[in-house]
């Protein structure tokens, strides 16, 4: 099975933060999203960034930004639909979405992504805690193109949660272990960098 592109999703507004791009936060010296991309580039056929405002910020990563196609900054699906899109223009049959402040994520995502997606093609990252209870992580996902015209209707309509969109299409789910800890733990708050300093040694 042919390596898929992959889209970085970085469309937020990281209000927690106060503000500014997660990914451009250092994290062990450079940007988390330097992290991001050293763990998918190497799962992907190529990479891109959806991102919103002016792309320059972005240069030094030289990957293609992919802006929402719909205003008012929807979310990630509109994040997922600005990939898709993407993909069609590169002749891809589907696209992997990784978030862009989660710098941990497993280095076999993609692969497992592929194993157990659905029979649209759609599927899902989840995690188990340590109670095993699970927990799905759905800005980390594999993507067919044939849905984006499905997605770009759902979108304008005023659909923005990403597991409702995919629960209507029959994904499956890859489930990640968490020990020694969740591998989907991302940044939100000026403390979880430092949590995800005490992480780096151990991912």
């Amino acid at each position: 099975m042919s390596a898929p592109p992959g889209v970085i999703l970085a469309g937020g507004c990281a209000t927690r933060m106060g503000g500014g791009d997660k990914g451009l936060r250092l994290l062990g010296g450079g940007p988390v999203l330097a992290h991001v991309i050293d763990r998918l580039a190497p799962q992907c056929a190529k990479l891109a960034l959806n991102a919103n405002g002016d792309p320059s910020r972005f240069d030094a990563f030289a990957l293609p930004v992919l802006p929402d196609s719909l205003p008012d900054r929807p979310g990630p699906l509109a994040g997922v639909l600005a990939g898709l899109d993407w993909a069609v223009a590169n002749g891809a049959e589907a696209i992997v979405t990784a978030a862009a402040d989660t710098p941990f994520f497993p280095r076999d995502l993609v692969i497992r992504l592929q194993a157990n997606a659905g029979p649209k093609g759609v599927c899902l990252a989840a995690s188990l805690d340590p109670t095993d209870r699970l927990y799905r992580h759905p800005t980390f996902g594999l993507w067919p193109v044939a849905l984006r015209d499905d997605l770009r209707a759902a979108l304008q309509s005023g659909l923005r949660k990403v597991a409702l969109w995919a629960d209507q299409h029959q994904p499956g789910m890859a489930v990640f272990d968490s020990q020694p800890f969740d591998p989907f733990f991302n940044i939100n708050t000026p403390e979880d960098i430092l949590r995800a300093e005490e992480l780096l040694g151990q991912a």
